[in-house]
């Protein structure tokens, strides 16, 4: 049983602080924005370790039998764990790219529309970081 509510705590956890700081906005307090962030993020992280070594803790308690079948160890959730970072991490800097790179595109295509294949080479240059995290995602996990 505890094993099915876990990741939902593990939401929880992740969702409370975020959901503490829109209510807080809309009620016209101040929200500390970097704290909400960092509140969030450390949550995030911790969430992930306690996911990372308790799920395969809990599923060999419940039935050892079977997670020794099934292989299941907490290596297991770090190789996952290990896999997930270079992809959230890439995606998170292609967006940070892509949006600076399309707002300045934007511009450029609105005072010159010449400029428009080179302004869709930088925005497209940005998405690139997001193939490579995937690509280091997938030698991680068939590694």
């Amino acid at each position: 049983m505890i094993m099915y509510l876990l990741p939902l705590i593990a939401l929880a956890m992740i969702i409370v602080p975020l959901a503490a700081a829109i209510k807080r906005n809309k009620e016209g307090a101040k929200v500390n924005r970097k704290r909400t962030v960092l509140l969030n993020g450390g949550m995030f992280l911790g969430t992930m370790i306690l996911m990372t070594v308790f799920m395969p803790v809990l599923a060999a308690a419940q039935s050892p039998e079977a997670a020794v079948q099934a292989g299941a160890t907490v290596g297991d959730g770090m190789k996952y764990l290990a896999a997930a970072l270079p992809t959230g991490l890439a995606t998170i800097g292609t967006g940070i790219a892509v949006g600076n790179a399309a707002s300045a595109a934007i511009g450029a295509v609105s005072e010159d529309e010449k400029t428009f294949s080179k302004a869709l080479i930088f925005v497209a240059l940005g998405e690139g970081v997001a193939i490579y995290g995937l690509l280091v995602s997938i030698l991680i996990l068939n590694g």
